[in-house]
């Protein structure tokens, strides 16, 4: 059972605070094997990982801020110092709702953030990452960045990375006539030979799994075929564009790939790298990375500028609703606690009256009926006391209610609590003992 009361710790390395090599060095070979492993690791009850091209993140929920560091260390171990970011429990939340709407992306307010984000969510769900903390976090982030595509215009113009690969290679020449190889067919791939399919005369896709590569190639309207990943190399003596975007850990080519094949565009948009650097000294060769994307995506960038304003006031509007969701949630948690305690004295107190004389049925569904309402009456101020506690952040008070309610010790158990504890009666806050049952109450001036 995932616990409720742990705080949410995040790392992340992006392309605001990385380079194209730093960002490789991150790089997870699977969102589900990383979650894994941090809910190995002691003290952590929930975890996911978000990996993108541009971006690797990971969150847990741990005890504390500093168990969770120590747990996403073995995730960050090979990352420098300078390319990474840790995030306490606050600015893990704001920052995975800003990464949801599109904030923190290259092209900003881009629509396919949004489905890795929902990936990333359903792999850290099936491998047993998400708990109640997670769940309202990462639902609640989803959600926003529905609402920022549906009520701004955050998402006007290039939409993703592969239309701005297309407008990069565009810019150096004329699309029409020309024959582009697209590798791998995720998402990214279906996007870039969709982007590329209104502009050039032939796209061929390639990929491992051919009849994915086959899926896309029928999607698009333009003339398409596909072919296994083995011809790719031998498909780009008809390419004069490529757009590479696999989940290979290792080059799918080499500088030697390119040598003979003319004047050709690279885009590569893979995290690792499909294409090594050293392909750009290929004469009539030129090789873009993510970060030449940055050009192409600084003019949408401007003219999203207004929306995004917009969008960061939504994301502060649900940031806060947020944050009232979890105090409440933790607030609710003592509540339910000390209606726990109080049935359980409630119900000692009825038996010791049923066993002192002979009631009949009648008489005791009027006992019990009062016992009830006294119950309810007597814990109703309280359990709004601690709601207006948990909104006022006055977590002094909410743990004091914890600790005298809590079920785990039960009202027998008082007496070693606070003996332990060293609370007296004096400690509670006056405002919540002028208003706790008064058998609790009697235990503890007993003690």
């Amino acid at each position: 059972m995932k616990h409720e009361t742990g705080v949410i710790v995040g790392a992340s390395v992006s392309h605001g605070n990385a380079s194209v090599d730093q960002l490789e060095a991150a790089a997870t070979d699977s969102q589900r094997h990383t979650v894994e492993s941090l809910l190995s690791q002691p003290g952590v009850d929930e975890a996911i990982a978000l990996q993108t091209c541009n971006r690797t993140e990971a969150y847990v929920v741990a005890s504390s801020h500093e168990v969770g560091l120590d747990a996403l260390e073995t995730v960050t171990y090979a990352v420098d110092d300078d390319a990474l970011v840790e995030m306490d429990h606050e600015a893990s939340l704001r920052h995975l709702l800003r990464v949801a709407a599109g904030l923190e992306s290259i092209v900003l307010g881009e629509d396919q953030i949004l489905g890795q984000l929902r990936d990333a969510y359903e792999d850290a769900r099936a491998v047993g990452g998400i708990g109640s903390v997670l769940e309202d976090g990462v639902t609640k982030a989803i959600h926003v960045g529905e609402r920022a595509r549906t009520e701004t215009e955050i998402n006007e113009g290039v939409v993703s990375l592969a239309s701005a690969a297309v407008r990069l290679v565009e810019a150096e020449q004329p699309l029409d006539g020309k024959t582009a190889l697209v590798v791998g067919a995720g998402e990214m791939g279906r996007l870039a030979a969709k982007a590329l399919s209104e502009r050039v005369d032939r796209v061929i896709v390639a990929n491992r799994t051919v009849p994915h590569a086959e899926h896309i190639a029928e999607t698009i309207e333009t003339d398409a075929s596909a072919v296994a990943i083995g011809a790719a190399e031998a498909a780009l003596a008809e390419a004069s564009v490529v757009v590479t975007a696999t989940g290979s850990p290792d080059h799918v080519f080499d500088a030697e790939s390119f040598a003979g094949t003319g004047e050709t565009y690279v885009v590569d948009l893979a995290q690792p790298r499909d294409v090594p650097a050293d392909a750009a000294d290929v004469p009539s060769v030129t090789v873009y990375d993510l970060d030449a994307l940055e050009s192409v995506t600084a003019e949408t960038r401007q003219q999203r500028q207004r929306a995004a304003a917009e969008v960061e006031q939504l994301v502060d509007e649900e940031f806060d609703h947020l944050l009232t969701q979890y105090k409440r949630k933790r607030a609710d948690r003592v509540i339910s606690t000390m209606y726990e305690s109080a049935e359980q004295v409630k119900a000692a107190e009825l038996n010791t009256a049923l066993s002192a004389a002979e009631f009949d049925e009648d008489q005791q569904e009027v006992l019990e009926s009062m016992a009830d309402a006294i119950v309810s009456q007597l814990l109703a101020a309280p359990t709004r006391s601690l709601r207006d506690a948990a909104e006022a952040d006055d977590w002094s008070t909410i743990h004091t209610a914890l600790e005298l309610f809590d079920p785990e010790f039960g009202p027998e158990d008082v007496a070693a609590l606070t003996a332990a504890d060293g609370t007296a009666v004096e400690d509670v806050p006056a405002e919540m003992r002028d208003q706790m049952p008064p058998a609790v109450l009697d235990q503890l001036t007993d003690d």
